[in-house]
């Protein structure tokens, strides 16, 4: 594809640590120079490892299952919001290539003991967690830890190893394999979605504890340190610093919900009482604390305290944009303080709230409609806006119980199994739940939904010009241009996560140059600078990179036996008209959308599988070759 400029990994920590749980073997294997050109890291680095080493057809909860953990090429470094941890696996809740990420420190703490990805293989006999202490790999019995809750998990390990080690744990929805279990850090920053907790669980993982003393040795440490420079004095003249910081996400609860955004009653999207509970200026009285991940001047993470009411005492993270959502609107509670209780829930029980959320608001109006009844949901009366019930159904899919352990399969499985037309009110797509924003009121961003690799995710193609309107603005009501506008949108996404970047600080330094231009103009000059490889000094490698990442796992899942069929969105969005403003009256118009979308991407119209002239483009014939060797490469 491309020659690699300098020989030493500058800005890399040069090693990749291959963990077989079956037979308590850790290799450190060096780091191709070929993946690093090609895939710069993070998210490339695990799409490409994935596609490599998980053969078509292997179950995800079974021993043969891959999980790739990676970070980017910065993590580690002086440079704002690079830290993240991703996570790449089949997930056992869609059965697609699945990519989740989270904040915190437990990347920078693995690239400081040498490692520029974890790969995770085999099945442990009994629970076990990796502590990793630089070079030094041990398989630990867990059994004593098997059943605790996350912050349970992390005070033992670190009784046993050091107090400054950093923790990657699974709770009790993991062990039970719980297809919405999550991954969880010591901070509560989880790579939340598509099940990896339930991998994990069933490889009998508990946790991966890491503590390192190494430092990353950069090209251009003095430019870098420049970059850097200009990265903090961006971020401070940024419009949306001073939201982030003050409230994260939740900033934009109350505006998102008056944009349409923010759904309510399992998409019904009638209008909400009490809405105005998220005004930023409630919201505030709740924050006892600002937190941030490694190497973050942001710190979006919030502390809440509740000192009145049955949740009293609470002391915990605050919820963020999407959970307040998941677990308030979609179900029509307004009670802030049960909405930070079944957060807490889900932090500790180790499942993701988006999903848990939506479940919740699933049952809500299968009860409204007649379809369950309170026998079938062990005596729940599932009204909408109840509290308890939230906090109740929310338990029980975490532990399994009752009629939790339906629940615990997703939306899309539940509905199979309870009948009756369940399924027509399962929000989602590929099987993932939808996030907080409806495709009738952002039609790029609903395009997305239906065409992500990952299923229904709002992050894989966040669309900052329909949902901010920056840096330039689109009509988000409109069909034209909605195909390139999400192809563009998807692919800049992925270049950003190939380099590990997090995509609020991307919104934050993206508002603070006025151009997306200028945004990827700095990730080329810092990659540059740290590592050395002339072609990242290219913005538009950087772009092409992304796009080469979202074609591969685009590859990965029609080798699955994903097509155009699988780029769907529930009959609710297509057939029923928007009930409120701004957006009343829209319906989501999916085949005209994704005609348009599959020819800017250059994918096949019938099929929405990638062209070999398409892979081939992208430095991906070796893909086109195995597509073809299977029969799924369209004509």
């Amino acid at each position: 594809m491309v020659s690699l400029a300098v020989q030493k990994l500058y800005g890399y920590a040069g090693r990749i640590l291959e963990i077989d749980l079956t037979s308590k073997k850790a290799t450190k294997v060096e780091t191709p120079r070929e993946l690093v050109r090609n895939f710069i890291g993070a998210r490339g680095f695990g799409a490409k490892i994935l596609w490599d080493r998980m053969k078509p057809g292997t179950d995800p909860l079974s021993p043969e299952s891959v999980m790739v953990l990676t970070w980017s090429p910065l993590t580690g470094t002086t440079a704002q919001s690079f830290h993240k941890v991703y996570a790449m696996f089949k997930s056992p809740l869609t059965g697609s290539y699945f990519r989740s990420t989270g904040g915190g420190f437990f990347a920078a703490e693995a690239k400081f003991a040498g490692y520029d990805a974890i790969v995770i293989t085999g099945r442990a006999e009994k629970p076990t967690y990796v502590w990793i202490r630089d070079d030094e790999v041990e398989f630990r019995d867990a059994t004593r830890m098997w059943g605790t809750t996350v912050d349970g998990t992390v005070e033992m390990i670190r009784e046993e190893t050091e107090r400054e080690a950093r923790v990657l744990a699974i709770g009790p929805g993991g062990e039970r394999l719980v297809k919405i279990a999550c991954l969880v850090s010591d901070d509560y920053r989880t790579p939340g979605r598509g099940g990896s907790g339930a991998v994990w669980g069933a490889k009998n993982l508990k946790a991966i504890a890491v503590r390192g003393t190494k430092r990353p040795e950069l090209f251009k440490p003095d430019e870098f340190g420049k970059l850097v420079r200009e990265q903090v004095e961006v971020y401070k003249k940024s419009s949306l610093f001073d939201p982030f910081h003050r409230l994260g996400t939740n900033s934009i609860v109350y505006s998102f919900y008056t944009l349409g955004h923010h759904p309510t009653y399992n998409f019904k999207n009638t209008e909400l009482e009490n809405v105005e509970v998220w005004r930023p200026e409630v919201l505030e009285k709740y924050v006892m604390k600002h937190v941030g991940c490694f190497g973050c001047m942001i710190a979006c993470g919030k502390k809440w305290k509740l000192t009145k009411g049955p949740f009293a005492g609470l002391y915990h993270d605050f919820p963020e944009y999407e959970t307040h959502w998941s677990m308030g609107p979609t179900c029509g509670v307004t009670n802030l303080e049960a909405i930070q209780y079944a957060n807490m829930l889900c932090d500790k029980y180790g499942i993701d709230t988006i999903s848990a959320g939506n479940i919740v608001g699933f049952v809500m109006e299968l009860y409204e409609k007649g379809i369950v009844t309170e026998r079938e949901l062990d005596g729940l009366r599932a009204r909408w806006g109840d509290p308890d019930v939230l906090v109740e159904l929310v338990r029980k899919i975490a532990l399994r119980e009752g009629v939790g352990n339906i629940l615990a399969e997703g939306t899309v499985r539940a509905a199979e199994i309870i009948g009756r037309g369940a399924e027509r009110y399962a929000m989602h797509s590929k099987g993932l739940e939808l996030p907080a924003y409806d495709p009738r009121a952002a039609k790029a961003h609903g395009l997305s939904y239906a065409t992500s690799n990952i299923g229904g995710s709002h992050m894989i193609g966040w669309n900052k010009y329909e949902i901010l309107g920056m840096p330039e603005r689109f009509d988000p009501l409109a069909v034209e241009g909605k195909g390139e506008l999400c192809k563009r949108t998807q692919d800049q996404i992925a270049a950003y996560e190939a380099a590990g970047w997090c995509a609020f600080a991307e919104l934050v330094q993206t508002a603070g140059y006025g151009s997306v231009e200028q945004t990827m103009d700095w990730i080329a000059r810092a990659l540059y600078a740290a590592t050395g490889i002339e072609e990242f000094r290219d913005p538009r490698y950087i772009w092409l990179v992304g796009e080469r990442v979202y074609n591969l796992e685009r590859a990965f899942n029609v080798r699955e036996g994903f097509t155009r069929k699988e780029d769907w969105l529930p009959e609710r969005f297509l057939k029923e008209p928007f009930p409120r403003a701004p957006a009343k009256g829209q319906i989501f118009e999916l085949e005209k959308l994704l005609d348009d979308y599959y020819a800017v991407r250059g994918w096949d119209l019938k099929t929405g599988i990638p062209t070999r002239r398409k892979l081939e483009e992208l430095g991906l014939k070796d893909v086109a070759d195995e597509l073809e060797k299977l029969g799924k490469l369209p004509a």
